[in-house]
């Protein structure tokens, strides 16, 4: 199997380090690139046409979200996972709105950068826990406590295990709390993941924000 193609685009010289000391770490992927600005970023994707772009959008003069939109025109079959340490609640808003696949934040530690790639290799969606309260967040004041959407295809056992899920439960807490067994918890899970056609959790949480399945009751990260 080819490993993953990756281009880091940063203009911090350790960031950089770090993420190519980690990522060289696994067989499966491979960093053919690196970018400082936005113009060799986009040459770099002209040249290597890679499967994942590791950006930080946030660092005016070198790349801006306006970068993510030439991305998206040049490339759109390259999938771009953003790492950040933008806590600006609206850029972040406003940059998961241009399509980008994933995004976490500088603070998330190996196995979600880990987790993160593999999922934005496959075009799937993968947000950190801290992304996650800020899209419950928006879709609460949005919805301003109104009711479920019922447009969804899933029974209302199913929406009680949705909602458990994107509190961070996992299936043997959500087993005692519904007083089900741990298999018909695992069981109902994989129903869901089937119906919804989803193969992450972080699809999951995100399709519940944006149909207002989840209850204002999430805790926040440590």
């Amino acid at each position: 199997m080819r490993p993953i193609s990756i281009i880091l685009a940063d203009s911090q010289y350790l960031v950089r380090l770090g993420l190519r000391h980690l990522i060289r770490s696994k067989e499966q992927f491979k960093v053919v690139a690196e970018a400082t600005k936005e113009q060799q970023l986009l040459q770099q994707i002209k040249t290597f046409t890679p499967q994942v772009v590791i950006l930080d959008y946030n660092q005016p003069e070198n790349f801006s979200q306006s970068t993510v939109e030439q991305i998206k025109r040049a490339a759109p079959r390259t999938n771009i996972l953003i790492i950040s340490a933008d806590n600006n609640k609206k850029n972040i808003y406003d940059i998961l709105e241009l399509g980008v696949n994933s995004y976490l934040t500088k603070a998330c530690g190996e196995d979600e950068i880990i987790d993160a790639i593999r999922a934005t290799a496959r075009g799937e969606k993968f947000f950190c826990t801290k992304v996650l309260d800020f899209l419950l967040e928006k879709t609460f004041s949005k919805n301003n406590g109104s009711e479920l959407c019922n447009t969804t295809p899933l029974t209302p056992r199913e929406v009680e295990i949705v909602q458990l899920i994107a509190q961070g439960l996992i299936a043997k807490e959500i087993a005692g709390r519904l007083n089900l067994s741990t298999h018909t918890v695992y069981t109902h899970r994989k129903n869901i993941m089937k119906k919804l056609k989803f193969n992450t959790a972080s699809e999951l949480v995100l399709y519940a924000v944006n149909m207002g399945i989840v209850k204002n009751n999430r805790p926040s990260p440590q």
